[in-house]
């Protein structure tokens, strides 16, 4: 068997174990056998690559390699060490712009080694060079997209920059133009290859890529992150076509069509047209008027949220981006046990889109041991809210926001929430009454059957499970007087 077909062979077995890493990333119960099949693919895939290479290059290069992957996968290993769940969002943006940086230069290197090498008009000829032409035009421009997409993305969710959409004047014209414009050197380029019209579309994608990110606002970027992963993939399956390299394009396919797929799943949670999404979504400053329009809101004590919990026959948590800053899952998991073990039913409702991140919420319960079975999504939990005694709800806020399914001017009318409102008691945790991540006033917090538990998450949790504790302790001894 020749290194080529070994590595041939080798990518088939690679690109199996990716599917198998996406079957079993889709659920929880075999999300880390998940994890296990795509880190044994990505390990086969790198080990064949490196193989193929080492028939034509020098030793030189060989030790290049070696040292990019030691450094590559030590910078991984660091940060997959020190990141924090909250950060998680932020990472993996950064990391879709790294995807899409290196298939940018993949795109120059073929143009290089082709188009303005001296291989031109030899290995490729006739209408295989205009295919590549277009390959290497529209790999550069999805792929500087993807780069500049990513860190704008990654500028705001890690606060870095303002969240709400940047609203530059006829910016759907300015979008429109530059994909026109895109298709208009596209076809200049095949036609006839110049180094400046390659200078022209890559300067155009990356001021399209960041116009594009900065035109939407906060609510949309779980969106946001799941529609970057679809574009990396499709990057590297633009790679793989100039590479001429197959497990290139089926992960490519894989991941793009995936987050593509994801994308839509979290626009349907929205009520959104991913063009809509597109084209500017969420993030300007609520329209529905000013906290007086709702009356007052009412507070409550950890202590008092206590004896709410302790004569419950029911409680449903529905946790948000907030449990993850304070890092509240653990002592949330140790409330839901505890009250458990008093003979109260919980449960958690997650909406698709909570946190900042597709799975967000799921990952921080996973991560705090709480039973898979008492997980539920939205569509699975949402007709049990009548009949709940205790609504928790902590960290969360547009995704319980009763304005969406009341109120037609609410810029997230129509969007899909959890209906927190119809339990008998609702306690939002909060810090202070300031609008959520998109900037939408929230009328649950006035309702009649809602009261407020200011302060950080995780601490008050905390007071909580003491409150409980008190009351479970026995009481001490009398100890008579001697007469």
């Amino acid at each position: 068997m020749t290194t080529a077909t070994a590595a041939e062979a080798a990518y088939v077995v690679a690109a199996l174990l990716f599917v198998l890493s996406l079957a079993g990333l889709s659920h929880h119960r075999t999300s880390r056998s998940g994890v296990v099949w795509g880190i044994a693919g990505m390990v086969i895939a790198t080990a064949a690559t490196i193989g193929l290479a080492s028939r034509s290059i020098t030793a030189t290069g060989l030790v290049l390699i070696a040292v990019a992957t030691a450094v590559g996968a030590g910078i991984g290993l660091w940060r997959a060490r020190v990141v924090e769940m909250t950060g998680m969002p932020e990472l993996i943006a950064i990391m879709h712009s790294l995807v899409g940086l290196a298939a940018a230069l993949v795109g120059w290197n073929g143009y290089l080694d082709v188009e303005a090498g001296a291989h031109a008009g030899q290995e490729l000829t006739g209408s295989l060079l205009r295919i590549h032409h277009a390959e290497v035009f529209i790999g550069v421009f999805i792929g500087a997209v993807t780069f500049t997409g990513s860190v704008v993305a990654y500028l705001k969710l890690s606060a870095r920059i303002e969240s709400r959409p940047l609203t530059l004047p006829g910016k759907h014209a300015l979008n429109l133009g530059a994909l026109v414009g895109f298709v208009a050197l596209t076809v200049a380029f095949v036609a006839r290859p110049h180094m400046g019209l390659l200078v022209a579309v890559t300067v155009l994608a990356l001021a399209l890529g960041a116009h594009l990110v900065a035109s939407i606002g906060g609510g949309d970027m779980p969106v946001v992150v799941s529609m970057l992963n679809s574009y990396s993939g499709w990057a590297a399956a633009a790679s793989g076509f100039l590479l001429a390299n197959n497990l290139l394009i089926v992960t490519g396919a894989l991941v793009g069509s995936s987050g593509a797929y994801l994308s839509y799943i979290m626009c349907k949670a929205m009520n959104r047209s991913f063009l809509s999404v597109i084209a500017g979504g969420f993030g300007a400053p609520a329209v529905t008027g000013d906290d007086s329009d709702h009356g007052e809101h009412r507070e409550i004590s950890a202590q008092d949220t206590a004896e709410l919990l302790r004569d419950a026959s029911s409680v449903i948590i529905t946790p948000g981006y907030g449990m993850a800053v304070a890092q509240a899952q653990y002592p949330v998991a140790e409330l839901a046990r505890k009250l458990r073990e008093r003979g109260v039913e919980v449960r958690f409702g997650i909406h698709p889109v909570a946190g900042r991140l597709p799975g967000h919420m799921n990952v921080l319960l996973a991560e705090a041991s709480v039973p898979y079975d008492i997980v539920l999504e939205m569509d699975e939990i949402n007709a049990d809210f009548a009949a709940t005694s205790v609504v928790l709800v902590i960290g969360a806020n547009d995704t319980v926001n009763p304005a969406a399914a009341e109120d037609p001017a609410s810029p997230i009318a129509g969007m899909p929430v959890l209906h927190v409102w119809e339990a008998a008691h609702v306690v939002v945790f909060k810090r202070s009454m300031a609008a959520g991540y998109a900037g939408v006033q929230n009328p649950l917090f006035f309702r009649e059957n809602s009261r407020m538990l200011f302060g950080d998450a995780k601490q008050r949790v905390e007071d909580i499970l003491r409150s409980l504790d008190a009351t479970d302790a026995p009481a001490p001894a009398t100890v008579g007087t001697a007469r």
